[in-house]
């Protein structure tokens, strides 16, 4: 008895029915949730693979965190050596960071200039893998180069071996007068990242900045690059307080948190909306089945009569909707899962089809649609609409399982 609803559920989906029209609904609600699956599988895929490109790219340039000491910060080679055998620490790098303005011929733009180590920064940077025509150990103590990024350069109309000149917001008392801090560096080079640090970023040699800041031997901060980058601010606080006064540890979630809290919140919405497509396609089902029912009204009498419960009434058509819910929801996973791995190539073959390109490289930071497919994604997706399927199936069941025989047979 116990496999009665099940024989005769999955009868009922796979018999033609008499109706046409109740055949072109559950049709049409098995596409729906198919497409509804698939879109939201490679949505969400689209957006995971953005964030993984903003994060590599942002980050491997931004360091994890700094360690920063706003006192006498000239014994920096030990507090490195001693950070680097931390757990869950990858590399250390000094720096000094100032804001400035980048002049040359009438041309001027606001940028962050940072003083590094050539030979330390590539423990923390991802710099060394993204210059053109420069690499980092052409910047050389007393030379006064600099490398800038790709947008800074072209806003301000440089090119190689050109002499720009960087304006400091402090100023030299001298004996005629007080004048603003300037230094002019010769451009050694470019980057291009693919990010907003192209338009606002450049680097010179960390001995030139202190000569430039003053500093003697001192530096600002430690950049540490991490294992685990969500493990930040946790390894901050432990440092912070391992090392105590005067130093001070500052995490990318508070430099760059807004920006990845900002694209979490908009897959989740965007998550949300799709999720509605799926609900509509989900919930075809129960017009379907009330159809089904209103047809099938004869049989649910004679099957009453011949012993059937309610409860079994009701099984039957459970199955039946669960059926259309399950292959639409296989079906759009499968579907979903092969455009997400196939998004990138599908996108260059249809820009080198129609002779356009979606994304340019002068306007967004990469020229390619990324997709990162997440099986956590792909697992909820597949519940959500499992369980979206089952709940369409109750009241049209419940319904079934109210059919009186002998008012179903009156008119028989």
């Amino acid at each position: 008895m116990a496999s009665i609803p099940l024989l005769i559920g999955l009868r009922y989906t796979r018999a033609k029915r008499r109706n046409h029209f109740i055949s072109f609904i559950s049709l049409t609600s098995m596409l729906g949730m198919t497409l509804g699956v698939a879109v939201l599988i490679l949505v969400l895929s689209v957006m995971n693979g953005f964030d993984r490109e903003l994060r590599q790219r942002i980050l491997g340039m931004v360091p994890h965190l700094a360690i920063k000491n706003y006192q006498d910060f000239s014994n920096w080679p030990d507090i490195a050596e001693r950070l680097q055998q931390y757990p869950g620490v990858q590399g250390a790098a000094p720096f000094i960071n100032t804001q400035g303005m980048l002049m040359h011929r009438g041309n001027h733009r606001g940028a962050l200039v940072s003083g590094i180590l050539p030979e330390w920064e590539g423990q923390v940077s991802i710099i060394g893998n993204h210059l053109r025509g420069v690499q980092l150990d052409d910047l050389q103590p007393g030379e006064y180069g600099i490398i800038i990024g790709d947008l800074l350069a072209r806003f301000l109309r440089v090119s190689l071996g050109d002499q720009v000149t960087l304006l400091l917001p402090e100023a030299s008392i001298t004996p005629a007068g007080v004048f603003p801090r300037l230094k002019r560096f010769t451009v050694l080079g470019t980057f291009s990242v693919g990010a907003e640090l192209d338009g606002n970023l450049a680097y010179v040699h960390l001995q030139d900045m202190q000569t430039l800041m003053r500093m003697g031997d001192g530096i600002e901060g430690i950049r540490l690059q991490l294992d685990d980058l969500f493990q930040a601010p946790r390894i901050t606080r432990e440092l912070v307080n391992q090392l105590g006064h005067p130093y001070r540890g500052q995490d990318w979630t508070q430099t760059q948190g807004n920006l990845f809290q900002a694209i979490q919140m908009e897959k989740r919405m965007i998550g949300l909306l799709l999720m509605i497509i799926v609900a509509v396609a989900a919930f075809n089902i129960v017009s379907t089945l009330v159809m089904v029912v209103t047809d099938k009204q004869s049989d649910i009498a004679i099957l009453r009569t011949l012993g059937a419960s309610p409860a079994t009434i009701m099984g039957i058509f459970m199955v039946q909707g669960l059926t259309i819910g399950v292959v639409g929801t296989v079906v759009g996973v499968l579907l979903g899962i092969i455009l997400a791995l196939n998004v990138s190539d599908l996108v260059l073959w249809i820009e080198g089809l129609l002779g356009i390109q979606f994304l340019d490289a002068n306007v967004y930071f990469i020229n390619y649609l990324p997709s990162e497919l997440r099986f956590d994604d792909v697992r909820f997706i597949t519940l959500a609409a499992l369980l979206l399927s089952l709940l369409s199936t109750l009241y049209p069941a419940w319904r079934a399982s109210r059919v009186q025989p002998a008012d179903a047979l009156r008119h028989d």
